[in-house]
């Protein structure tokens, strides 16, 4: 466990193995926590030194200050640079799921000189509709996150998974619920506006794309218009899995990782 200052902000961050192996990079999903990753560290550590971390407001990490009223895709960016300078190992390699791919997006199509691959799931150049995360942020607001956990929680995982772990979705609502509304609101608003199409030029990047069949968040479709987004391979799309594979199908998602980056 460590903590970084940043931007006048306390960061919770993980940097695991050894000093001398390639850093890769994490980033989870909005709602959750770093202990998404947990899984898959024993099939990592061998081969990589890893860096996880929370977003604002979410597990360990401070939340954002009363007066901030926006959080860019630029912003959670920075945040990401000043770990991995922390951490002393650039460039890195870099997987992110659903937000966590947002911050995949901002960096390809504004840093590619720092990243050495880029893996980015159950994501989209464009994530819903503006319209649907200002409702959202207004309803975290007035009504707080444990409230909110009950209906948005059980969208993140797929049949199989609700079915194999049935304490999966109430163990993940008590961890959403402990969450900071304020900085949820914000990283909310952030993906109403965010919209990476045109944002790419040309890259020396290798990028691969993974998607769930069962994800009603970001379904296969959003992971199609990002290969198109990036004039990318197509996405790797997991049979019967949701929004968050690291977690409903940790040995899938293993397998992919590896297979990417050995490529």
């Amino acid at each position: 466990m460590a903590f970084l200052e940043h931007d006048g902000r306390t960061i919770h961050y993980r940097l695991l193995g050894a000093a001398d192996k390639p850093l890769l990079v994490l980033a989870h999903p909005l709602g959750m926590t770093q202990a998404v990753w947990d899984d898959l560290l024993p099939g990592l550590l061998p081969r990589f030194r890893v860096l996880t971390w929370d977003l604002p407001g979410h597990g360990g990490s401070a939340a954002a200050s009363p007066e901030c009223d926006a959080i860019t895709p630029e912003d959670l960016a920075q945040e990401t640079l000043a770990l991995v300078g922390a951490a002393g190992a650039e460039p890195f390699h870099f997987v992110g799921t659903s937000i966590g791919g947002v911050i995949g997006q901002q960096l390809l199509s504004r840093y590619p000189e720092v990243l050495l691959s880029a893996m980015l799931t159950n994501t989209g150049p464009v994530i819903g509709t503006p319209d649907a995360w200002k409702t959202r942020a207004s309803d975290v607001r007035s009504k707080g996150l444990p409230a909110m956990a009950d209906s948005i929680v059980p969208r993140w995982f797929g049949p199989l998974a609700a079915a194999e772990q049935p304490a999966l979705p109430d163990g993940w609502k008590v961890l959403m619920g402990r969450g900071d509304a304020h900085s949820y609101a914000l990283l909310c608003e952030m993906l109403g506006l965010a919209d990476f199409r045109g944002a790419f030029g040309d890259r020396n990047v290798p990028v691969t794309l993974v998607g769930g069949s069962d994800d009603m968040a970001t379904p296969p479709a959003a992971l199609e218009a990002l290969a198109d987004a990036i004039d990318g391979p197509a996405p790797h799309i997991l049979d019967r899995v949701g929004h968050v594979p690291s977690v409903e199908s940790p040995q899938q998602l293993l397998s992919l990782i590896e297979q990417h980056l050995s490529s």
